[in-house]
């Protein structure tokens, strides 16, 4: 058998006003989701505790079976995803250029990611794309627009925080190591490397030709970069050996492309067209044909996207294109028996309020031939949760995916060295 894991990202979300307490997922009208809980097993899902906010990233590590702790950081998972060299000694960071005034001696956020002409963006971020300070070495690469990564050599580390304080009218922050390594040398020389250059940052762009001219036609200045999610090469132990399975993403975006490829998964790097529901059909009947592969990803940002712009009847819509699109899991999918469908979300994406994501529970519906096949015939949170499955959180998962697809080991059997949870194992033959 094989599994299909399909991750509709952010799909969660809050009770509406406008739907009545319902949220856009419950108000939504989703018949092929609503048919495949129907025929399955279902319940609720978080990575982690209710109530903790998860970034996709993480929360798609810990889907696949891997601790919080060894999570390598976004900073360098997305790097990689982009096809940036980032050695196993470098650091990686995200970094996107911003607007600031002043303040009591701060810098204000005023313009959080602003929308400037691209040649201007680039000339910007090419005047502040070198800085070296304490042997430290800082490079910005660019990624599209405003966006980019600062890759840091040296004596360097990424236990340190953030500098972007995301909301506007916040001060920029400090970056300080983080506290388990407060004490660090590394951590101290990383952190006032960082803000030597952000000041430096800052004093440049303000100086630029481009931002003055912008002041003169009564523009703000975009005079700033700021940081967050740095990240750094961990070990970490492959996919296929972690859980015997041998693994295929489909998905769009660099942080999917790179974490898959870190843990060992084959990746099929796929784009949003702008057509919601055409672009899962094509994720879906690839996955479908993926004969090769034990566990396949299937993911769709667009929940996700729509959240974020915070119209809970837009995310409504987005939600049904996403339901007609999984017309192919029921017509096309699960008469295939050899195959364990399993529908859920990463984290939920609340569609009002100020968080960008929410630590809401998602929903969760397996179907294949060895599910229990329980009451539930609807695909929402609240129905969800009447399910037999009840509320499954980290890596059980996986584990229960192993289960259904009969392949989990007995607790206590040793077929090989290392206590893995499927069986059999890669184990060692007896020879005569």
């Amino acid at each position: 058998m094989r599994c299909i894991l399909v991750i509709l990202d952010g799909i969660g979300d809050r009770g509406q006003e406008c739907f009545g307490g319902k949220t856009p997922l419950h108000e939504a009208y989703t018949p092929n989701l609503d048919y495949l809980s129907s025929l399955g097993m279902n319940g609720l899902f978080h990575t982690m505790l209710q109530g903790i906010p998860m970034s996709s990233e993480t929360a798609h590590f810990i889907i696949f079976g891997y601790e919080l702790e060894e999570f390598p950081g976004r900073g360098y998972i997305e790097a990689k995803g982009k096809g940036i060299l980032v050695s196993e000694k470098d650091v990686a960071i995200l970094c996107h250029l911003c607007s600031v005034d002043h303040k009591s001696n701060n810098l204000i956020l005023t313009w959080g990611r602003p929308d400037i002409p691209y040649k201007e963006s680039m000339e910007l971020k090419t005047s502040i794309e070198s800085f070296e300070t304490d042997k430290i070495k800082i490079q910005l690469i660019s990624a599209n627009s405003i966006d980019g990564f600062l890759i840091l050599s040296g004596n360097v580390t990424a236990a340190i925080s953030d500098s972007d304080p995301i909301y506007e009218g916040r001060p920029v922050m400090e970056i300080l190591p983080t506290f388990q390594k407060r004490t660090s040398l590394s951590s101290k020389k990383t952190a006032a490397a960082l803000n030597n250059y952000l000041i430096w940052c800052h004093q440049t762009l303000s100086n630029h030709q481009i931002n003055k001219s912008r002041i003169s036609h009564n523009l703000p200045p975009v005079n700033a970069l700021v940081t967050q999610r740095a990240g750094k090469r961990r070990q970490l132990t492959p996919f296929i050996e972690k859980w015997g399975m041998r693994g295929l993403s489909i998905s769009s975006g660099a942080i999917y492309w790179g974490l898959c490829e870190e843990l060992g998964m084959d990746t099929t790097k796929v784009k949003d067209t702008g057509n919601v529901e055409e672009d899962l059909k094509y994720r879906l009947r690839y996955a479908k044909d993926a004969r090769d592969y034990d566990f396949i990803h299937v993911h769709t940002k667009m929940p996700d996207e729509a959240g974020h712009t915070k119209n809970p009847r837009y995310k409504k819509e987005v939600i049904e294109a996403v339901d007609r699109a999984m017309s192919v899991a029921v017509n096309e999918i699960i008469a295939d028996k050899e195959i364990l469908l399993v529908v859920t979300a990463d984290h939920s994406t609340a569609s009002s309020g100020t968080m960008i994501h929410t630590g809401e529970t998602v929903p969760l519906a397996m179907v294949g031939k060895y599910v229990r096949r329980d009451e539930v015939g609807y695909f929402n949170e609240i129905a969800c949760a009447k399910g037999s499955l009840g509320v499954l959180k980290g890596r059980e998962l996986m584990c229960m995916i192993l289960n259904f697809l009969d392949r989990a080991k007995m607790q206590g059997l040793m077929d090989t060295p290392l206590d893995q949870p499927y069986y059999p194992g890669n184990y060692k033959p007896l020879k005569l």
